[in-house]
């Protein structure tokens, strides 16, 4: 089997796995992966609007407010008001807070420990470079919708008529 053309495959499994375990060591502190996120965003960029917070985790805005909410409650963060924006709200932790996003680092610490066993740490460190590199790539590059219909393989072109002359058939048979 050729390795490359599995890498997506591959890379969403461990993902998957990783994130499973994570999961599983918060959820005994009582905590969910995006009160994690959310936790450790705002211990690296206190005074975050809750619109970024929500793009940087990816959560739905209205799911976050809930998050923050009951995080509030627990007295682990609070809003203030945007100086520059007075209908925006900037979130900052609490000090009750702080043992709480440092368990979430011995959590990640943990997990990551568990993934790498067998790997030595120079090998680690390479790879998590290269995926650096390929997030980078993914990040700089352009939507498809402006890749020409050229770069398409010779296939999708086939399914793009097939999909479209079933969906005029469709409508052609519709009353």
């Amino acid at each position: 089997m050729n390795r490359l053309r599995s890498f997506g495959f591959l890379l969403r499994d461990v993902s998957r796995l990783y994130v499973r375990r994570f999961e599983q060591r918060a959820a005994a502190l009582g905590l969910t992966l995006p009160q994690c996120r959310a936790l450790v965003y705002l211990a690296l960029h206190e005074g975050l609007s809750q619109a970024r917070l929500a793009q940087l985790t990816d959560v739905e805005p209205m799911t976050l407010v809930r998050i923050l909410d009951r995080m509030a409650s627990d007295g682990w963060l609070e809003r203030r008001i945007d100086m520059a924006d007075r209908r925006a709200r900037c979130i900052y932790l609490k000090a009750k807070a702080k043992p709480v996003v440092d368990d979430i680092w011995k959590l990640a610490d943990l997990t990551r420990e568990e993934a790498f066993r067998g790997v030595p740490h120079k090998q680690a460190s390479v790879l998590i470079g290269l995926l650096d590199q390929v997030r980078n790539n993914l990040v700089t590059l352009e939507p498809l919708a402006h890749v020409a219909s050229s770069a398409l393989p010779p296939s999708a072109h086939r399914r793009r008529r097939t999909r479209a002359t079933r969906s005029r058939a469709r409508s052609a048979a519709q009353p």
